[in-house]
């Protein structure tokens, strides 16, 4: 039973054990904002010292080291202590307003949280960042009863499994958050996939951001003296702080991850040249709308389109070029011309004759067992972010009362922490006091498992959630760039609404290390939002689709049955009406969408083979030998391909279409060559000699579209 209450009982131990270093700060820190704000005017740093529980019994030395670190810290946890000089006796005066630190009225509706809370289902054990979402989420919903135990949408899934949300890479995110957070230097082995070797790199961590279904860490590095980029999944070992300071950098306040997640493919370092391309009225309105951010797009009257983007890697620029089928052709300069036409020419020349001498594979070397280290934890919230959390919690059970009561079961459950942790909590909370020994909370455990609450003093303060922390704020801002789409379409709304929201949350800024800018998930909102009303009603959708097996857009109309995210991607999972089969259906490549009046009754037995589906197809399958030159790359996503004595790898591709097939295989530029059948082999062949005429006739297409 809790019983530790009081300012004689504040000074000695909570249920009969001391006090830890991070329980006495905390209760320290929790009281230096309630004493703050309840003085209403500004306070010196004498004046916390004579009042603030844990500081009194400091010596002046040891206080000054204190008072100033757990500043800096609050600071760091978005509780904004501002500080200003008297211009009379010289000291520091500092304030915390109310309507800087408690949660402003955000007008979130009903539905916008539900859906949010269905972004935390479909992430939950597979996103490091689940835990403080969590946390957010209640925060928003403090005093909203109900919100977050509806039942989530049954008409959504999300697989991240293969963009690096393994336990590994939960652990090091855990890791670098901490290291971001204190601003603390770190040394890592990283594998250079340029290279193929391990080195000793020392960074300044300034930020995290996922892109292209992979986490990667931005910061200065030190060797190289600039800011570069580390994908975590390539960072070796463990990591460790460079030194043993408190602090070792300051991140830069311009900076933006968003400046480094948002590039293109073939423009990840400075330009070096400008591009034009001519793209076919087929697939103009979709490079619009994906990739307008990269570079220029002009309609013509035809539907057909100019498109002008800055380059830094020719090879990636090629690649995109191919990847799309021939609907995207090269004008210049002659550098990306005479790129394309190479590699064209080699994938005709590498399927027209012999397949490529297939080395015998690598012997695989058994190492011995070594004992796996316990993995960390993913992210988890900061605990004063936990408590301030709590306490709201626990006031708000009083309401407009003196007290209420609550299943400590309840609790347990909204924050996932074990029985000692919950009383270890409250008892915490039952110690921060405002100064003069005024309280907020007491609460005690009785034996049927309630935990009974008195509104002290000061409670109806603390009875408000506070801001987000920039955690919480960031873990909600990448849920909302990984789900997104879904959230938009489930509320009838818009995604930069949602997140313009959340964003005010957190103080009307955005949280050091995040992007502020909403990701462009490329997913159209009224298309997945016409998606997810058809799939609740069971109604029947009309689509126009770009098909990657005939470069047409075509009307479809479709029974849609689920939505389905595939770590950056978005499918509907449909039984196509005119077709008389289940169908996945990319939701990027789907032009429009439009409900009708018609309904329909679900199927039963449809099998939806959505994963085999997203993998290739469950046509066929055929062999495709990778070249040293790309192997390394190709292994991080092929972890099934048989490594070869020459640093090639061979992998098996299954398909649906053999279209797709060859599109597939001529992207690589001559790289990836298709071993048997020797049928598809002359597909490819053929195809790449057509895509070849047409890039050779592109000038004069492009000229005849803009009369």
């Amino acid at each position: 039973m809790l019983h530790t209450h009081g300012s004689e009982e504040a000074a000695g131990p909570v249920g009969g054990q001391p006090l830890s270093h991070d329980a006495d700060k905390l209760i320290r820190q929790l009281s230096l904002v309630a004493y703050i704000m309840a003085e209403k005017r500004p306070i010196t740093a004498r004046d916390a010292k004579n009042a603030v529980e844990g500081y009194y019994d400091m010596s002046d030395e040891a206080f000054a080291r204190r008072f100033y670190a757990d500043r800096a810290e609050l600071l760091a946890l978005g509780v904004p202590i501002k500080s200003n000089r008297d211009e009379l006796t010289g000291e520091e005066l500092y304030t915390l307003t109310r309507e800087n630190y408690f949660l402003p009225p955000l007008h979130l509706t009903d539905r916008e949280l539900a859906a949010l809370n269905t972004s935390l289902f479909l992430l939950e054990g597979q996103f490091a960042y689940a835990a403080p979402l969590r946390l957010a989420l209640q925060n928003l919903a403090l005093g909203r009863p109900g919100v977050l135990e509806q039942s989530p949408a049954i008409g959504v899934s999300l697989d991240l499994s293969g963009g690096g949300h393994s336990p590994e890479i939960a652990a090091r995110l855990a890791k670098l958050e901490g290291a971001i957070s204190k601003q603390k230097t770190i040394v890592f082995s990283y594998f250079a996939i340029s290279t193929g070797q391990e080195k000793s790199r020392t960074v300044d961590p300034y930020g995290l951001y996922f892109s292209d279904s992979n986490w990667y860490l931005v910061g200065h590095d030190h060797d190289r003296d600039a800011i570069r980029n580390f994908r975590v999944s390539r960072i070796r070992g463990d990591m460790r702080f460079h030194t043993r300071k408190e602090r070792d950098f300051r991140r830069p306040v311009d900076f933006d991850p968003a400046t480094y997640r948002d590039r293109a493919p073939w423009s990840l370092d400075e330009p070096v040249g400008e591009a034009t391309l001519y793209v076919a009225p087929s697939a103009a309105w979709l490079v619009d709308r994906l990739f307008n951010k990269h570079g220029e797009v002009t309609t013509h009257e035809d539907r057909s389109a100019t498109f002008e983007t800055q380059y830094s890697d020719v090879d990636r620029l090629v690649e995109w070029i191919l990847g799309l089928g021939g609907q995207v052709l090269p004008l210049g300069p002659s550098e990306v011309v005479n790129a394309v036409v190479e590699a064209l020419e080699n994938v005709r020349d590498a399927h027209a004759g012999d397949t490529p001498a297939i080395a015998s594979p690598k012997k695989i070397v058994t190492e011995p067992e070594v004992p796996v280290a316990r993995p960390s934890n993913p992210v988890a919230p900061e605990r004063f972010a936990v408590l301030q959390a709590l306490l709201a919690d626990l006031l708000e059970t009083c309401g407009t009362d003196q007290s209420g009561s609550i299943a400590a079961s309840v609790l347990q459950d909204r924050y996932k922490i074990d029985d000692e942790e919950m009383i270890e909590q409250i008892n915490l909370l039952n110690l921060v006091n405002f100064g003069g020994g005024c309280y907020a909370v007491y609460a005690e455990l009785d034996e049927e498992g309630m935990i009974n609450v008195q509104k002290e003093l000061y409670g109806e303060d603390f009875r408000r959630p506070a801001r987000l922390s920039p955690l919480e704020a960031k873990a909600i801002l990448m849920a909302l760039d990984l789900v997104g789409p879904q959230i938009a379409g489930a509320t009838n709304s818009t995604l930069a609404s949602v997140r313009e929201k959340v964003e005010i949350a957190c103080g009307g800024g955005v949280p050091g290390g995040q992007p502020s800018t909403t990701v462009d998930v490329g997913v159209p909102e009224d298309v997945i939002g016409e998606i997810s009303w058809a799939i609740e009603r069971h109604r029947l959708v009309r689509i126009t689709y770009l098909s990657r097996t005939s470069n047409e857009v075509a009307e479809r109309v479709i029974e849609p049955y689920k939505l389905r995210g595939v770590n950056s991607d978005w499918y509907v999972e449909a039984w196509d009406v005119g077709a008389e089969g289940e169908r996945t259906f990319r939701i990027d490549r789907i032009q429009t969408a439009e409900r009708t009046k018609e309904s329909f009754a679900p199927r039963e037995g449809l099998t939806n083979l959505a994963e085999q589906r997203s993998l290739g197809g469950t046509k066929g399958s055929v062999s495709v030998w990778f070249s040293p030159r790309i192997a390394l790359r190709e292994s991080e996503k092929r972890t099934g391909a048989s490594q070869l004595r020459d640093g090639a790898i061979l992998d098996t591709i299954t398909f649906d279409s053999e279209r797709w097939l060859e599109d597939e295989v001529i992207k690589y530029r001559g790289e990836a060559v298709l071993i048997e059948p020797a049928a598809l082999r002359a597909r490819v062949a053929r195809r790449a000699t057509q895509i070849l005429k047409e890039v050779k006739g592109a000038k004069r297409l492009a000229s005849k579209s803009r009369r």
